[in-house]
């Protein structure tokens, strides 16, 4: 085990951009974007020296308890059925928590629900595994749909949509709608959109500034696209392309012009660039977990159904509780934070 110096974060880097289980809030990277909070990097390596597995660490110190939290979005990076480097890497983790004094460590691997060989490790490890029916109850979402690209051409992948959804994007397409990636002086106009958008959804809408820092960090990772109707932007999304798998990270479409279907020509631009550069999958990212018709989310599952992929129900979130008085401590205090934040919405509103 070994926690990094900065200096060796590009080696970290390599490892991670490569890996099967990499993703790009493992990457190094991010800690540009959630600059936020504080970072560290945990690596196991093997008898040559090379590195088997990497941990990235956010920290968000609560001084208020005098403690901190640490995450490891989507990770760890490494083979999840390897016990020895799984312990190393959480050895690494053991140290920063000393360090910070944290009063618990969450993790949550890109691993399915029906992986029970790596449920029982993390069980044996220590671990309480967290998870919730619709999918939205943690910090990132546990249903995502996702279309295996499996070395097919664009041709076969277009001909394996829905009848409907192919249909849409030919509408789009006969309309003269325009996709295409753009540099960061259309944030203005996506950031509008994703405003639109989350008063039409209901759903709060981050900062400029955290897509800016987004687009600058992941560099050529990500891709900021835009959707155009007559020369005016309708749609927009950023997506990122990292160790082998395009996201759909943050999409926004405007309430004008939605006839003309610009959204379904920007996924399929958005999967053609995951197939120009060899990935292995194209994710969708989050869904409901309930899939009623009539819910509140089956709109957005029934548009990524139309692209005909799967349905992947990860396993959640994985806590380690290193101070259990001090963890009781912060969830209350979330939790009150939440219950008046609510409050004051509906205060807002009467």
């Amino acid at each position: 085990m070994e926690i990094l110096t900065p200096e060796q974060y590009g080696e970290m880097e390599e490892f991670v951009s490569r890996h099967p289980q990499g993703g790009f809030t493992q990457s190094v990277n991010w800690q540009k974007v959630k600059n936020n909070w504080g970072y560290e990097a945990v690596v196991s390596r093997g008898e040559d020296g090379e590195i088997k597995g990497a941990v990235s660490v956010l920290i968000q110190k609560i001084p208020l308890v005098g403690t901190a939290f640490l995450y490891a979005p989507r990770g760890p990076v490494c083979d999840l059925h390897d016990k020895e480097v799984l312990a190393d890497l959480k050895a690494g983790v053991d140290v920063l928590a000393k360090k910070y004094n944290a009063h618990t460590f969450k993790m949550d691997p890109d691993v399915l629900m029906s992986d029970t060989d790596f449920l029982a490790i993390a069980k044996s490890m220590g671990f309480t595994q967290q998870y919730g029916p619709d999918g939205f109850e943690g910090i990132q979402a546990r249903f995502n749909y996702r279309l295996y690209l499996m070395g097919r051409t664009e041709e076969e992948l277009l001909a394996n949509l829905t009848q409907g959804t192919r249909r849409k994007v030919r509408i789009a397409m006969r309309n003269g709608v325009e996709v295409r990636p753009v540099g960061p002086e259309y944030l203005d106009e996506f950031v509008r959109i994703m405003r639109v958008t989350g008063e039409r959804d209901g759903f709060n809408v981050r900062p400029k500034a955290y897509f800016e820092r987004m687009l600058e960090a992941l560099g050529e990772h990500v891709r900021l696209y835009m959707g155009f109707y007559e020369n005016a932007p309708v749609c927009g999304a950023i997506t990122t392309n990292y160790a082998g798998k395009c996201c759909y990270v943050y999409g926004a479409s405007d309430n004008v012009h939605r006839d003309v279907m610009p959204n379904y020509l920007m996924q399929w631009e958005m999967i053609k660039w995951a197939v120009e550069t060899g990935c292995e999958v194209y994710d969708f990212q989050g869904v409901s977990g309930n899939l009623e018709e009539g819910s509140h989310m089956y709109g957005l599952y029934q548009f990524k159904r139309g692209f005909n992929g799967r349905l992947d129900e990860l396993a959640g979130e994985f806590d380690y509780v290193y101070r259990p008085v001090k963890a009781r401590m912060v969830d209350q205090a979330i939790a009150l934070n939440g219950a008046l934040g609510h409050l004051k919405r509906k205060l807002k509103h009467e």
